[in-house]
């Protein structure tokens, strides 16, 4: 950040009066410009033994397969969130979505959070940000073609709770590339 979105003067990176940490400060009206994590809001729909994922339309990525998220708009919940993003990127509704997973990326200053719900219906299809959007049953997710780290993470956690037959909430640190 170069200038102040308050006054339009310049910012400085510094640790302000009282703080702890450096952040960008404006010296002429002294707003303190924070900036935090990034939440990332995501389902992981289901239908039977079978998970939907989509090919990603849009970089960073494009080509690879996800689970449908992507960041949380102000004004809605987490959960609205995550079933916008699964309508919007796989034209899908979930039916009792749960809460099952929360992911640091600190090191990208993101936080996923995914819920887990059976799909509606089988009527889905790919929104704009989609190439192409299927449904895979754990031996047939294409791993490789993974679009990043902590997609790999929620699925490993997913497929391991439903061979163990557990529910909760999964939590871990995603500190780089998994494979």
């Amino acid at each position: 950040m170069n200038f102040c979105s308050q006054c339009g003067k310049p910012t400085h990176y510094r640790v302000p009066d009282g703080d702890n940490r450096e952040r960008h400060v404006c010296d002429h009206c002294d707003t303190i410009h924070y900036q935090n994590p990034r939440i990332i809001a995501g389902c992981i729909p289901t239908s039977g033994d079978r998970v939907l994922l989509c090919k990603r339309a849009i970089e960073p990525r494009r080509g690879y397969w996800t689970l449908p998220a992507g960041f949380l708009e102000n004004g809605e919940t987490i959960l609205q969130g995550a079933l916008r993003e699964c309508h919007e990127e796989a034209g899908a509704q979930l039916n009792t979505p749960s809460l099952c997973g929360i992911y640091d990326i600190p090191h990208i200053s993101q936080v996923y959070v995914f819920y887990q719900g059976p799909l509606s219906n089988d009527d889905f299809r790919a929104g704009d940000e989609s190439l192409e959007v299927e449904l895979f049953q754990e031996r047939e997710v294409p791993w490789e073609a993974l679009a990043f780290p902590v997609i790999t993470l929620a699925l490993e956690h997913y497929f391991a709770d439903r061979q163990a037959t557990s529910s909760g909430v999964r939590s871990a640190t995603v500190s780089r590339r998994l494979r």
